[in-house]
């Protein structure tokens, strides 16, 4: 049983944070509170914070934007996989059509950038330890006690801690979500989506996207010069009646049924450990995303199929806005809350509508839905700082 203790106290008056989840949005908004002077205590339930988890994932400039803002720009356009167009392939390969991708963070970035996830993750932990916030793994808050001035929080490890903000950055299903009494969930969309990181082919210089065939969408995206990540979306099935021993069976037959590049793709879909079965949700919190001194960032308050390519940028984005904020003035007040919350959700709400929408287009099968035409609205609107 862990000892039940009194976490140090900053001097008096100085600002103090709690950030619960150490994803993106948690990552981003614990760096740039830090490089404001403020106290942030970060707390991530995982044991190895998400080091070592997912295969690929594609950002959209308006991602890389918030990330030139939090440092890591240089080292992401190293690490990562640059380019500014977008294919559309029948399921045989023949390539349809290519796309110029919109540059939503300006012309100075490019308009996408595929990378490995796990390498993401590490360059946002390493910039995190480097800002000097007081960082627990494998932590969960076990109770938040408001009152006018700030929360009182007692964790997991029986020790207790006293803020004036708490950052519920726990993700879809953000235990701080509920606790404050938000009742939103998350529901599923009807599809999923197998994934897996292999070996990039040569010809391999954008993302391509086949659309039909025995999976809604085919697609792959450059993740490195010599990576990619490779993805099948399909109807939903029950994850229980999955074997995971079986997975790589599963997404190698319906990768088998696509040509171009796939049959050297698939050739690599051999292990079941290295193969990644999720449902597509979606959730947008609509009210506010505050209930007095907590407050809720990224999938905690919203989430959409990857349709977009969107997600991880939604999340940085609400860091940044919040950290923006919070900086700005020293009464964290509900106005300042709602503020944020005022700021986002007409972004967050049109990008999971669009999201949302390409993905029942599918569903339904209609052959005619004006996909490029929402898919332009949406990122010209993208281009527009948060």
């Amino acid at each position: 049983m862990a000892d039940s203790r009194t976490l140090p106290q900053p001097p008096p008056g100085t600002p103090t944070v709690l950030v619960i989840g150490g994803g993106a949005s948690g990552n981003a908004v614990t760096i740039l509170l830090r490089r404001a002077g403020i106290v942030v205590d970060l707390i991530e339930a995982k044991p190895d914070w998400n080091a070592t988890t997912g295969s690929g994932i594609t950002l959209q400039g308006n991602a890389l934007r918030v990330l030139r803002e939090l440092g890591v720009w240089k080292q992401v356009e190293a690490r990562g996989y640059a380019f500014g167009s977008l294919g559309v392939t029948a399921p045989d390969g023949t390539v349809m059509f290519v796309a110029e991708d919109i540059q939503t963070g300006g012309e100075d970035l490019p308009a996408t950038l595929g990378m490995q996830r796990p390498q993401l993750q590490q360059l946002l932990i390493d910039t995190v330890l480097a800002s000097g916030a007081d960082v627990r793994l494998g932590t969960t808050a076990g109770s938040l006690e408001q009152d006018a001035d700030g929360v009182s929080v007692r964790f997991s490890d029986g020790s207790e801690g006293r803020y004036d903000l708490v950052i519920g950055a726990d993700g879809l299903h953000s235990a701080t979500r509920a606790e404050i009494g938000i009742t939103d969930k998350p529901e599923p969309t009807g599809m999923a989506i197998w994934r897996i990181a292999a070996p990039r082919p040569e010809s391999v210089t954008r993302t391509d996207l086949a659309y039909g065939g025995p999976a809604y969408i085919a697609g792959y995206c450059p993740t490195s010069e010599n990576t990619i990540y490779a993805y099948l979306v399909e109807g939903c099935r029950d994850r229980a009646s999955i074997d995971p021993a079986t997975y790589a069976d599963e997404m190698r037959r319906l990768a088998q049924s696509y040509g171009g590049v796939w049959p050297e793709i698939t050739e690599h879909i051999t292990d079941p450990k290295k193969v990644n079965y999720t449902r597509f949700d979606h959730l947008l919190v609509e009210d506010s995303w505050h209930r007095g001194r907590v407050v809720l960032i990224g999938d905690a308050a919203h989430c959409c199929p990857p349709t977009l390519a969107q997600g991880a940028a939604m999340s940085l984005e609400d860091a940044l806005v919040l950290a923006e904020l919070l900086t700005s003035r020293r009464d964290w007040d509900g106005e300042l809350l709602q503020a944020y919350h005022d700021r986002r959700i007409p972004r967050v709400r049109t990008v999971v509508a669009a999201s949302m929408q390409i993905g029942q287009w599918q569903l339904d099968g209609v052959r005619d839905a004006d996909m490029p035409g929402l898919v332009g609205r949406t990122m010209n609107l993208l281009k527009e700082r948060p």
